[in-house]
């Protein structure tokens, strides 16, 4: 099979990198990649919302399967738009079509659907900038710390938790009025701010049936002890230690299968990944987002523990057949660690000489914001390298990837020393 991964980050070098293992695999192809995927297979250059573009791709390329990597392309519609093409609409799209994109690209959508389907979450109230008196008052009836969440797609750095209430005020004031997020932000879901600690579950769907991935959890603060600004991820570690079968079992109850059911109820032919943003508070799981694709960076540590062909995975969505399939994963553990631009996630400069990589052997490093500039490795973004080792226990797996950290190299390079601190 000739397969086409949309996307340039480490989740797409992840996939590339697991997907280039399979014997059904004919020719790889990523659009529009980066420097690591290059290694892999082929990319192409293109932007993943010029979907003419993405046509004659697929066309020229004799695609069999699209998987789709990151959020804008599916909630833009890409889905729709093969399926509705008569050369294409035979093509298998991994990613669900717009209106199951929803779940991630509207918060508002997002929550009333677990209201509907009675899917545990936080309580919560939807505001826009003619509503914003009315948020203050909802905001002073919470107590702090005060959530407040863009309804659209920011890149993952649109939810703020501030302790202060004038400070909160002041960031709705800044979504609501001045575009602070963009039109994500014209629309504002505050929300009860859940104690406990987050982790993330993954299902493949085909519409009907899912398998269950391997569990995360990611770290998305830049700074130490979870301080500071929100980022894409600075690191992921799999699996959670804390996830027994008993909790396991109440997130597959609880939340995956009537998530899946309400989907079915409600005429939602979801096709693709589904990430389930946890937080479990008193080992009691809440869903506090969805996400219709892998997450990212906690791709890097979810792949590398799968033992099951993902191929084999996407042809069982062909054949109808995924509920027969067996998920095997190793006992080892997983750890990745962000290696990011000085100043990320705020300004950041890119085309820093990179260096070191043949260093670290004992770790998969992959590749997220990187190019080749006259065949020199450079920055290209403000997440860079994604360091992966695996372990008989996270701690081993983490100081792998430590080790391999420090035998890289770019100028203003940033890493998290703490990541698995909580555990």
């Amino acid at each position: 099979m000739n397969v086409l991964i949309l996307g340039s980050g480490a989740r797409e070098h992840a996939f590339a990198y697991q997907l280039a293992t399979s014997s059904l695999l004919k020719t790889l192809y990523i659009a529009p990649g980066n420097a690591g995927t290059a290694q892999i297979g082929t990319n192409i250059s293109l932007s993943l919302t010029d979907f003419k573009a993405v046509k004659k791709a697929l066309i020229t390329h004799q695609i069999d399967i699209v998987l789709v990597g990151p959020e804008v392309p599916l909630v833009a519609g890409i889905h729709d738009f093969i399926a509705s093409d008569p050369e294409l609409k035979h093509l298998l799209v991994i990613g669900p079509k717009k209106e199951g994109a929803q779940l991630e690209g509207s918060k508002a959508f997002a929550k009333e659907f677990m209201i509907r389907h009675q899917i545990p979450t936080a309580k919560y109230r939807s505001f826009t900038g003619d509503s914003l008196q009315e948020a203050f008052v909802f905001l002073e009836h919470l107590k702090p710390p005060y959530v407040l969440k863009a309804d659209g797609l920011a890149a993952g750095k649109g939810v703020l938790i501030l302790e202060d209430i004038d400070k909160a005020k002041d960031e709705l004031t800044q979504m609501l009025t001045q575009e602070k997020f963009g039109l994500a932000g014209h629309t504002v879901v505050i929300e009860e701010y859940l104690d406990g600690i987050e982790m993330s579950c993954f299902a493949l769907v085909d519409g009907a049936d899912y398998v269950v991935l391997p569990n995360a959890k990611d770290y998305k603060r830049i700074g130490e002890g979870d301080t500071g600004l929100n980022t894409g991820g600075m690191g992921a570690i799999s699996p959670v230690p804390f996830a027994d079968a008993t909790l396991l079992q109440k997130i597959e109850q609880q939340i995956i299968k009537p998530t899946i059911q309400g989907l079915q109820e409600e005429g939602i032919a979801y096709q693709g990944f589904l990430f389930f943003g946890l937080m479990i508070v008193r080992n009691e799981p809440f869903v506090i987002e969805y996400n219709v694709r892998m997450g990212d960076p906690e791709t890097e540590v979810v792949l590398p523990r799968l033992e099951t062909d993902l191929l084999t995975l996407f042809k069982a969505i062909k054949e109808h057949n995924l509920a027969e399939q067996f998920v095997k994963v190793t006992p080892l553990s997983a750890a990745t660690v962000m290696a990011v631009s000085g100043g990320y996630p705020e300004q950041y400069e890119k085309g820093k000489v990179i260096t070191g990589l043949a260093n670290s052997k004992n770790s998969d490093v992959f590749h997220a914001g990187t190019q080749h500039n006259n065949d020199v490795l450079v920055t290209n973004g403000g997440r860079v390298l994604a360091v992966t080792s695996t372990g008989e226990t996270i701690y081993d797996a983490l100081k792998k990837s430590y080790r391999s950290l420090k035998k890289i190299h770019f100028d203003g390079m940033y890493f998290r020393t703490d990541i698995g601190f909580d555990l």
